[in-house]
């Protein structure tokens, strides 16, 4: 003899919809009930070091929906670490303030354009900085009271990571503000 199945149940999304209704009652406008749940939190300022490489795009291509969802301005960072000569040399044919002037100025161009693209649905500014990275990183999260820093990191390991530390573990262990690292080789959650 067969046993009885017993009847499935599907379980399906909620679809309760908030309704707008205009005084006739009129339906003017409805939204899924989840999308109008309360934010427990602010994102407002959202700091993206950019070095202009694949990796910091990829931080940046998850900033941007961060951005859209909090209404948040995003920040581009660029830090230009300065040139150091010997001093041995005889004859210097620039000096180093003039080589990290033109540096700064190609970043800051490369920054408008970055800016540019993300402008039309995010907030977008930018800032150029010389100094060591994570300190100015920390520094500018400081100064400019951000909300979430997301870093771009391929995860130095061993040997080299003993040797030379992680600006990324610097900066988690500095910043005034929650820090989300975005590993090269990791899949993207957008």
């Amino acid at each position: 003899m067969k046993a009885a199945k017993a009847p499935t149940r599907r379980l399906r999304k909620s679809s309760a919809q908030v309704v707008v209704a205009d005084a006739s009652g009129h339906r003017v406008a409805s939204a899924p009930a989840a999308q109008m749940a309360p934010v427990r939190f602010r994102i407002g300022r959202i700091l993206v070091p950019m070095d202009f490489s694949e990796h910091s795009r990829k931080a940046l291509r998850y900033a941007r929906p961060f951005a859209e969802q909090f209404g948040a301005q995003i920040t581009l960072l660029h830090i230009i670490e300065p040139v150091m000569l010997p001093t041995d040399f005889s004859y210097v044919p620039a000096t180093p303030v003039d080589i990290d002037e033109k540096r700064m100025c190609d970043a800051r161009k490369q920054l408008a354009g970055i800016a540019h693209e993300l402008g039309a649905t995010v907030p977008v500014d930018f800032i150029v900085r010389l100094g060591r990275s994570w300190k100015e990183i920390v520094d500018t999260a400081k100064t400019k009271h951000m909300d979430l820093l997301i870093i771009a990191t391929h995860g130095y390991t061993g040997l080299k990571y003993a040797l030379l530390g992680s600006v990324a573990e610097k900066i988690i262990r500095h910043a005034p503000c929650p820090v989300l690292v975005v590993r090269a080789e990791e899949h993207d959650f957008l």
